[in-house]
């Protein structure tokens, strides 16, 4: 279950208190409690549940757990690159992305990462299944849970490649490959 593995990361996360917090952490803090790296353990485990839920064909855990898996990614890329106009929630995070899907990243001041279209498609796909996760009942084909699970794949691997400094911009500077 998504609540579950989430619950269960956390957990995991904050069971050894005797350890010194760690150099830029602040366990107060909504961002900065976890490192990136730990932001993207997070978000495999979301992953992980995701996968689950799509597999028993709950779409509506496996769609919330998909845009979970790459909100959390997308926070351990704002440890690396803050940028406050990406919001504070994960639903902020992609819906910001999504914008971004029809814009020119050079008309936007606030954005100082490139973001690749298929990055924000991926975001918008992600949306587009929280606003029918109201319906009563939804019949989908299998291949609805995979595009899902696809479109948090693609953003969690943006987060990743913003983190490691392997695409894009990373803080206005060229990155590596």
């Amino acid at each position: 279950m998504t609540r579950g593995a989430s619950a269960q990361w956390r957990r995991a996360a904050s069971s050894n208190t005797t350890e010194p917090v760690a150099p830029g952490k602040d366990p107060e803090h909504w961002l900065h409690r976890y490192s990136a790296e730990e932001w993207l353990n997070a978000a495999m485990n979301e992953l992980r549940a995701a996968v689950d839920a799509v597999g028993r064909h709950d779409m509506r855990a496996g769609a919330t757990g998909a845009r979970r898996a790459a909100g959390m990614a997308l926070n351990g890329a704002l440890v690396v690159v803050p940028n406050e106009s990406w919001g504070r929630t994960y639903i902020e995070h992609l819906q910001f992305l999504a914008a971004l899907a029809n814009e020119s990243a050079t008309a936007r001041p606030d954005v100082v990462v490139e973001v690749p279209g298929e990055v924000a498609e991926a975001a918008r796909a992600l949306l587009e299944a929280q606003a029918q996760a109201g319906v009563l009942v939804m019949l989908q084909s299998p291949q609805a849970g995979q595009g899902l699970l696809d479109a948090a794949r693609t953003v969690m691997a943006h987060a990743y490649a913003l983190i490691h400094g392997s695409t894009g911009k990373l803080g206005g500077t060229s990155g590596g490959t």
